[in-house]
């Protein structure tokens, strides 16, 4: 993409990763036209956004991705150039729950879009764009060996990985039938601020603030790659200026921890910063039965998005963990919010009347 005076909808904006996205795009893009569009789910949070709200350059709208005559006004009113798509449904315990609420969100809402676009742009896709942000989770589980790259073949296995497995398709689908210009990429587990405390980080960060027990699945040996959420915005700017039309690119932090050895890191720094004694925290780990259907191991090559378009994790786990722990410690306000649930309350407040 150029750096032209855009019009760019961003979906999913006023969630953790979207949030971060936003952010980013309306500070270093003052010419751009930002528009996040955002149901506000439970995820959903405006209060991660306070700090741009008022930014000329930034527009709010609540919208579901799946009702078509609002997208399609939508993109009526704003003749968007462009799409970064992060609007999803991604807890996997809430899909093996409710798995058609993600089919609805991640499949239908994506296609969704997709057809607003396609209506929009038919005289001419020249200069537009729909980025597609996907899961490292579409391609499986791995042994002790190994690497996701972007030539994996899929193979979901939970619910929620099988929604955006499809999603990811029906994007490239679109690309080969319709000619419409896209671009995606697979990342791996996020971490950082502004993050629902459901998530495994910010919920042991929460729960062993408030001795509360440090429920870990299994025997913890299930392991992932982690990627501060500031780098992968970071590598969502990237790939949306610079990477190339109908590919894709993997993101990964290149940080492997198995999930009890990161628990056990996050105790002893939370033990450090609440004034405990050393071991402290850890005594509130406890073990409970395993998730269904719980890939073994996530790691992500992103060498391609390296070599290729310049982009590698600013920093190392233990110190992004550390800000991350930092900013939830200093913003007691928003957990609170987040837990009560008030947050939900702020779009009401604050948009209601505009």
């Amino acid at each position: 993409m150029d750096n032209a005076k855009k019009t760019i909808l961003i979906t999913g904006g006023a969630g953790f990763i979207g949030s971060h996205v936003v952010r980013l795009f309306v500070n270093k893009y003052p010419d751009y036209n930002i528009i996040n569009l955002d149901a506000l789910t439970y995820a959903g949070n405006l209060e991660n956004l306070t700090d741009i709200e008022s930014k000329p350059n930034y527009t709010f709208e609540k919208a579901d991705i799946t009702d078509e005559a609002a997208i399609e006004a939508l993109f009526d009113k704003y003749k968007f150039d462009s799409v970064i798509h992060l609007a999803a449904e991604s807890h996997v315990d809430r899909s093996i729950l409710d798995p058609l609420a993600f089919v609805k969100t991640n499949v239908l809402g994506t296609v969704t879009l997709l057809n607003a676009a396609r209506k929009l742009w038919k005289g001419s896709m020249e200069g537009k764009l729909f980025y597609h942000v996907s899961t490292d989770e579409v391609y499986g589980s791995l042994g002790e060996e190994g690497f996701f790259t972007e030539e994996t073949p899929y193979d979901p296995r939970s619910p929620y990985s099988a929604s955006k497995a499809s999603s990811d398709h029906f994007v490239f689908a679109y690309h080969h039938t319709y000619h419409m210009p896209v671009i995606m990429s697979n990342c791996s587990n996020n971490y950082g601020s502004h993050h629902f405390p459901e998530k495994l980080i910010p919920l042991m960060i929460n729960n062993i603030k408030n001795n509360k027990p440090l429920p870990v699945y299994g025997k913890g040996e299930n392991v992932r790659d982690w990627l501060f959420v500031n780098d992968h915005a970071r590598a969502i700017d990237t790939i949306f200026h610079t990477g190339k039309v109908g590919e894709k690119y993997n993101v990964g932090g290149f940080n492997e921890w198995k999930n009890i050895d990161l628990i056990h890191v996050l105790c002893k720094l939370m033990d450090k910063k609440l004034g405990r004694e050393e071991g402290t925290s850890a005594k509130l780990i406890t073990y409970v039965t395993d998730r269904a259907g719980h890939d073994l191991r996530y790691a992500i090559d992103a060498t391609k998005l390296n070599k290729e378009l310049g982009w590698e994790p600013s920093l190392q786990f233990e110190e992004g963990l550390e800000k991350t722990v930092d900013w939830y410690l200093e913003n007691e306000k928003w957990i609170n919010d987040i837990t009560s649930g008030n947050y939900q309350h702020y779009y009401e407040e604050q948009y209601a009347k505009r």
